[in-house]
């Protein structure tokens, strides 16, 4: 089709893919985003690439895809996100038919996976990140109370961290092991930390610095 020989419609299709398809990530769409993120993801892969390779690059992109998704449901500290991330970026460019049209395919990419986070002011988020990040207030007006009063007991304890915490991890006090976590704060193993707040099950910590 002609109109895929403009160097730029690689930019629009990758764009709108991402869009769509880290969108249907972010917020509840009962997959519509979805559908349509596929969608113009298998027009842009099936235009720029033989049947044989059609697969492998789908297959690539959209394991990028899932590392994201795994990051954020359970690691949460990048990693697995910045290799889905390079991942999704290495399909588009290597199904490009020129180096022109790879770079505006990557900042399609780039672009689309930017602007999804707007759906979030816009659509219902998805309840399974509200989780992930800790956010869910487990207080006693939620009625959480008669389960979690021994952790109000926390508060300005001493621990050290049994794992890094990035930011969520495991601490130990008076040989109990807590999960916890930093605020926003990356802290190594082995770490004194102490407990600054306490909202239910959620423990926060804060570093102790030595003298």
């Amino acid at each position: 089709m002609e109109i895929f020989d403009y160097v730029w419609m690689g930019f629009v299709i990758t764009g709108l893919g991402t869009l769509f398809l880290l969108g249907e990530i972010l917020v509840n769409m009962r997959g519509i985003f979805g559908l349509l993120g596929l969608g113009f993801m298998i027009v842009y892969f099936s235009a720029f690439v033989e049947t044989s390779s059609f697969i492998i690059m789908l297959i690539i992109y959209f394991v990028g895809l899932l590392l994201i998704i795994i990051d954020g449901k359970i690691l949460n500290d990048g990693t697995l996100a910045t290799l889905g991330a390079a991942s999704m970026l290495t399909s588009v460019a290597l199904a490009a038919p020129d180096l022109t049209s790879g770079l505006y395919a990557v900042v399609g990419v780039l672009i689309g996976g930017g602007a999804s986070f707007l759906f979030l002011k816009v659509f219902k988020k998805r309840k399974m990140w509200t989780k992930i990040t800790l956010k869910y207030q487990l207080t006693k007006e939620g009625g959480y109370n008669s389960m979690n009063e021994g952790y109000e007991k926390l508060v300005n304890e001493e621990a050290i961290t049994l794992t890094d915490l990035r930011p969520v991890g495991t601490i130990k006090i008076h040989d109990n092991n807590y999960s916890a976590v930093s605020n926003g704060q990356w802290i190594a193993k082995d770490s004194p930390v102490r407990v600054i707040e306490v909202d239910g099950t959620k423990i926060l910590v804060e570093k102790i610095e030595q003298a």
